[in-house]
Parts: C-alpha cells; sequence; structure tokens
C-alpha cells in the first residue's frame, strides 16, 4: 500500500514539472526573450559605452599588441578578450563599434523608410502615370549592383560616417516599397478614404490621417526586418575598405584588421564576428516575430 502511495506521489511529481517545462516552452515560443534580450543588451551598450567599456577604444600600446583572451595560457585579466595588433582593447573596441554600427544603421533605415513610405503612398493613390515614373524608378534601381555603386560613391565622397549613412539610405530606401504602395492601392479604394474626397478633404490630409496609419503596421515589420540586412551591409562595406574610416571602431573594420591574424591572433576577427553574428540573428527573429503577433493571419495557434 505504501508503495503505491510512493508511486503515485512519484507520477504526480512527474506530472507537475512536464507541465511547468510546458508551460516555460510555450512562454518561449509565444514570446521573443532571447532575441529581446540581446536587442535590449544592444541598445543599453550602445547608449552607454563610457559606462559599461573597461578601456579607451583607440587607446594603443604596441608593447601588449595581439594579447590572447584571459581564459588563455598567455592572457590577461585586465583584457578580457584581448587586444588586436596595435594593443587596443578587443572588448571595448566591440563595444564602441556596437554603438557606431547601430546608429548608422538606425539613422539609415528610418531615412531610408520615411523615403520608401512617401513615395509608395503617392504612387499607390494617384496611380497613372505617377506611379508608373515613381515604379520604374525603383526598378531601375534594384537592378543597378549596389556594391560597385557604394565603391564608387565612396571614392568620390570620401570616407566618413555620412558617407556611409547616405550609403545605406541609397540601400534601404527602395525597401518595402511594393508592399505600402500593394496596401494604398487597397486602402484608396475603402469607404471612408472615398467619402473624404467627396468632401473635398486635401490630399495632404487623406495621406496623415488615412492612409499613413493604414500601413504603419506594416512599415514598422519591414523596417525590423531591414535593420539587420543594413549592419551586415555596413559591415561588408567596412570589410572592404569602403566603411567607417579608422581608428572609429566598427565591427566590420574589426574583423577586416583581423583577418591576416586568424593564425596566430584569431580573436581579433572571431569577436566581433559573432557580436555580429547574434546582432543580425537576434534582429531577424524580433522581425519575424513582430510580422507574427501582428497580423492574426501568421499567429501561432496555442
Amino acid at each position: 500500500m505504501g508503495t503505491n502511495v510512493a508511486e503515485s506521489g512519484l507520477v504526480i511529481r512527474q506530472l507537475s514539472i512536464s507541465g511547468r517545462a510546458l508551460r516555460v516552452l510555450r512562454f518561449f515560443r509565444r514570446w521573443p526573450v532571447v532575441s529581446g534580450t540581446i536587442v535590449v543588451l544592444l541598445v543599453i551598450i550602445s547608449i552607454f559605452p563610457p559606462c559599461i567599456a573597461p578601456h579607451s577604444p583607440i587607446d594603443h600600446d604596441i608593447t601588449r599588441k595581439n594579447l590572447p583572451p584571459a581564459w588563455s595560457e598567455k592572457g590577461s585579466n585586465t583584457y578580457l578578450l584581448g587586444t588586436d595588433t596595435l594593443g587596443r582593447d578587443l572588448l571595448s573596441r566591440i563595444i564602441y563599434g556596437a554603438r557606431v554600427s547601430l546608429t548608422v544603421a538606425a539613422v539609415s533605415l528610418l531615412s531610408g523608410t520615411v523615403i520608401a513610405t512617401l513615395l509608395a503612398i503617392t504612387a499607390g493613390y494617384f496611380g497613372g502615370i505617377v506611379d508608373e515614373i515613381i515604379s520604374r524608378i525603383v526598378d531601375i534601381w534594384l537592378g543597378l549592383p549596389f556594391i560597385m555603386v557604394a565603391l564608387i560613391l565612396y571614392l568620390a565622397l570620401g570616407g566618413s560616417l555620412a558617407t556611409i549613412a547616405i550609403l545605406l539610405v541609397l540601400l534601404a530606401w527602395t525597401g518595402g516599397y511594393r508592399n505600402v504602395r500593394a496596401e494604398v492601392l487597397s486602402l484608396k479604394t475603402r469607404d471612408y478614404v472615398l467619402m473624404a474626397k467627396v468632401v473635398g478633404a486635401p490630399t495632404r490630409w487623406i495621406f496623415l490621417k488615412h492612409l499613413l496609419p493604414g500601413v504603419l503596421n506594416t512599415v514598422i515589420v519591414l523596417a525590423t526586418l531591414r535593420v539587420s540586412s543594413l549592419i551586415l551591409a555596413e559591415a561588408f562595406l567596412s570589410f572592404l575598405g569602403a566603411g567607417i574610416p579608422p581608428p572609429t571602431p566598427s565591427w566590420g573594420n574589426m574583423i577586416a584588421e583581423g583577418r591576416s591574424y586568424l593564425r596566430d591572433a584569431w580573436w581579433i576577427s572571431v569577436f566581433p564576428g559573432i557580436a555580429l553574428i547574434l546582432t543580425s540573428a537576434a534582429l531577424s527573429f524580433l522581425g519575424d516575430w513582430i510580422r507574427d503577433f501582428t497580423d492574426p493571419r501568421l499567429r501561432h495557434i496555442e
């Protein structure tokens, strides 16, 4: 009798543990806990790098060059992730590089999204020759090789943060144009938009009060999905030498600086590369979650 009671209690405890595990798993599936945490940490790091970074990102000392990470045999606890070829603290440069990469991507994304949204609303609302001209310009621009255009403009304008921001705006301004235009083509036939036309509402009023709120959700989702590609584009341009000019740290030029030392000082490129991969993956997952959460047709049925 006592054995049966003990076995029953064990089964109940196992079921209780399984139930809690299932609830935890369902919570992690429903909410972007991991990706959201990574993005929040990146934002905090980008805002307060002087309070977080243990050293200056540009102070160098050739006597401490290529120090390995702290857990290696010749590592130092003073430089947790080691140093680069000029003796600069790698962890501090990664932290400051997060600010540079995220700031440039955010500014270019905001500017490009505003341009793309205005053009899409204009083309979708007016239609006809206006729609044809804007759509053909977008098609032509999408057909151009971005890397070639970026390198030419970089050589013409010189290297600076402003130049990189302009290049990324040129990449971002066509993003989402077709999706938003398709939304506007549907919205402009709705009764409330037609009634606004009948009563003589100004075009500006229709844009701001009827069309923009209708496409805002689509714009936000597309922008969230786009930001990771812009960070990767900035890193790629910096890797090619057409990005953020040194000594300003960015993840792309840090990876480029260490590519010649992968055999003897692998950490110079590997740790910025890990930061870049984690950031891009977190932003992509967060964008997917926002799309699923805001679109009833894509929500997961629990």
